[in-house]
């Protein structure tokens, strides 16, 4: 009986263990996921202070932008070139959301120079229709235009970055992928898209989001991350402390002691003052 005993507390103590470290794991979690949030907010920060001083500075030529490394990051910049279509190819690039409706970020194909690489224009965004199968008409650029605007790469999908053309033109493609393209019409592509301040004879709307969650976004989220782990914390304190409580504890006497507070039996203590006014 003893040795049943003394297992069960070895079991309950293992028990107890087990639930506490895996506490302070989630705690620690917790607070990680909060600090997390935190330098993904100043990283925006320092992002948004990048982009505003691509914005305010000169533009690139086209030789400094097909310069730069492939690993460069070039969203922001500005660029002014001299541009002529070589086609009336258009991308329709798929599932895109401009307040608050669903259509395509149309893009153009244009030659900036005889031997150099194209580059993808941005057209703007037009709405889908109800029928998936009836691609919207777009107007495109069909003659040689001088084209100033700032430059931008889309991030790569983390669940598929591939193409996945569709047949005809205008094409429907799901990703923004340069080099799929690049393969697709036989020529070097720059390495980022023209979003020009204006084009004359097309009147549709660009969508610019460099940043799509604001760094008061990330502060907001490291909050909920902190709050939670302070809840978490809490929590469990509390039911440290509620179980030493109930936990009885063992005497030097052998007797037992029962840790919850004794309440005065009210009915006893007013039969002993009838009994003493007798």
């Amino acid at each position: 009986m003893t040795s049943l005993s003394r297992r069960s507390r070895q079991y309950l103590w293992a028990t107890r263990a087990a639930l506490a470290m895996l506490a302070i794991i989630m705690f620690l979690i917790l607070v990680k996921l909060g600090f997390w949030q935190l330098d993904r907010a100043e990283m925006k920060e320092q992002w948004q202070s990048e982009l505003t001083h691509r914005q305010s500075s000169a533009p690139l030529s086209y030789a400094q932008l097909v310069s730069f490394p492939p690993t460069d990051k070039l969203t922001g910049y500005r660029l002014s070139v001299s541009a002529s279509p070589p086609s009336s190819q258009i991308f329709l690039l798929d599932n895109q959301v401009f307040n608050g409706r669903v259509g395509y970020l149309a893009l153009q194909p244009m030659q900036i120079t005889a031997d150099g690489p194209w580059m993808l224009v941005e057209l703007g965004f037009i709405a889908a229709g109800l029928d998936r199968r009836i691609l919207p008409y777009v107007d495109v650029i069909d003659k040689e235009v001088n084209l100033n605007g700032r430059l931008y790469q889309k991030q790569a999908n983390p669940m598929s970055s591939a193409l996945m053309p569709e047949s005809g033109w205008p094409k429907r493609i799901q990703n923004l992928n340069l080099g799929e393209i690049s393969q697709l019409l036989g020529q070097a592509l720059a390495p980022a898209v023209l979003q020009p301040d204006n084009l004359e004879g097309i009147d549709l709307p660009h969508p610019w989001t460099p940043i799509p969650l604001s760094s008061q976004k990330h502060r907001g989220y490291a909050l909920q991350w902190f709050s939670m782990a302070l809840a978490f914390a809490l929590l469990m304190l509390y039911s440290i402390y509620s179980r030493r409580v109930k936990t009885p504890t063992k005497q030097q006497d052998g007797s037992i002691k029962n840790n919850i507070p004794h309440r005065t039996n009210i009915d006893e203590m007013t039969v002993a003052n009838v009994n003493k006014t007798k």
